[in-house]
């Protein structure tokens, strides 16, 4: 009976690329994001005036700071630890070494559980999404539109969109996932080759020892 992990198991992804090559492309891709955004935030913290990463009165009407110096490092960091985590999906995918896509794995599960807990609040809060517009600031565009719908039309937009997100990233975790079967397979695979090949090599090593024990003149 097949299991449905070898069921959903293929080493082909989106384009007909490989999942190497698709673990490979994906992991380069997040850490492109994270290095701009880290760009970005130490640029804000060299010169917070000119990126403005504060909120003026005229915005929200108080005087709220949107991230403060602290945040704003831990933001950083966080950028940090995911330009590592992509770069080691990157490498392990490359070189073949299954135990460095582990952390990208989980941090793939960590996102989609995120995105998830959002499509569940929207369901369970559905008055949720009325008052994020209230707090939006009033220079917003289609602001007026938007709180003037119907708010089961705006629950339903919100999680179709949540839906397509969760589907694509559900696909990007299966990518992963079979590119961790696929690199981890190939290692047994040589693994057991290896060991294969070196109990053959003893085996007739030992058998062509004791040939000669029983049959000195077979010596040379």
């Amino acid at each position: 009976m097949i299991s449905p992990w070898d069921r959903w198991y293929t080493t082909s992804c989106c384009l007909c690329c490989h999942v190497r090559t698709g673990t490979i492309i994906l992991g380069i891709w997040y850490m492109l994001i994270n290095a701009v955004v880290l760009l970005i935030l130490l640029s804000a913290l060299n010169d917070p005036v000119q990126y403005h990463y504060h909120l003026t009165s005229s915005d929200l009407g108080t005087d709220l700071d949107v991230m403060d110096d602290a945040n704003m490092c831990i933001a950083a960091a966080i950028s940090l630890l995911m330009i590592l985590i992509c770069g080691m999906a990157t490498y392990g995918a490359y070189k073949q070494h299954a135990a460095w896509i582990i952390p990208f794995f989980c941090y793939q599960i960590f996102d989609f559980a995120l995105n998830t807990l959002v499509a569940i609040s929207v369901v369970v809060y559905p008055n949720t999404i009325q008052d994020y517009l209230q707090q939006l600031p009033g220079t917003f565009p289609y602001k007026e539109d938007l709180m003037s719908t119907n708010n089961m039309c705006l629950v339903f937009a919100v999680l179709l969109f949540v839906g397509c997100i969760l589907a694509f990233k559900a696909y990007l975790i299966a990518c992963v996932w079979n590119c961790y079967r696929y690199v981890s397979g190939r290692s047994t695979t040589e693994v057991l080759v290896y060991v294969t090949t070196n109990d053959t090599t003893s085996l007739t090593t030992h058998m062509y020892e004791e040939l000669h024990l029983m049959h000195p003149e077979l010596r040379m």
